[in-house]
């Protein structure tokens, strides 16, 4: 359960969202916030340009390891308007990072793409708990999941489908 004050968080990674898909990228934008409130690091998608990496939450994990000690990592949450890949899942976990909360879940975003017709990715959608145990995981929040849904439907209108 998203706790009181959190939604300022998740509603900031809904802009950075949109802002990835206005930079003509895939809308996704994620927050690290210190274990006192702090927003310490954000970030949005980047793969437009061919670095299928460039995911908020993996840069997030890498910054984090960088500028933080094990403790405040462990202290820190990540908010995210779509649930981590497996590959940031395991960054996240492998840097020790604490919390995660997103928006829309894995299934929701693999049923939209499939709904939108785009072709399915490269590496399996599985939800973060199956990648990374020991990590703390809240989501969907039901208040945003339409507002994610529209950037994904604006991404892909007109792109052409699969099949």
């Amino acid at each position: 359960m998203v706790r009181e004050g959190e939604l300022r968080y998740l509603r900031r990674c809904v802009e950075l969202a949109a802002e990835a898909l206005d930079a003509g990228d895939e809308p996704f934008g994620s927050v690290l916030v210190a274990g006192d409130g702090t927003v310490l690091a954000e970030d949005r998608n980047r793969v437009a340009d061919g670095d299928r990496t460039r995911h908020p939450e993996f840069e997030l994990a890498r910054w984090a390891a960088a500028h933080l000690t094990p403790e405040e990592r462990a202290a820190a949450t990540v908010y995210t308007s779509g649930e981590h890949c497996p590959m940031c899942a395991a960054a996240h976990a492998w840097v020790g990072l604490g919390r995660i909360v997103y928006i829309a879940s894995s299934d929701q975003l693999s049923g939209w793409l499939a709904e939108f017709g785009v072709p399915a990715p490269p590496v399996r959608t599985l939800p973060v708990r199956e990648i990374a145990p020991g990590v703390t995981v809240e989501g969907p929040v039901p208040e945003l999941v339409d507002e994610v849904r529209a950037l994904h439907r604006r991404c892909h209108a007109g792109r052409p489908r699969s099949g």
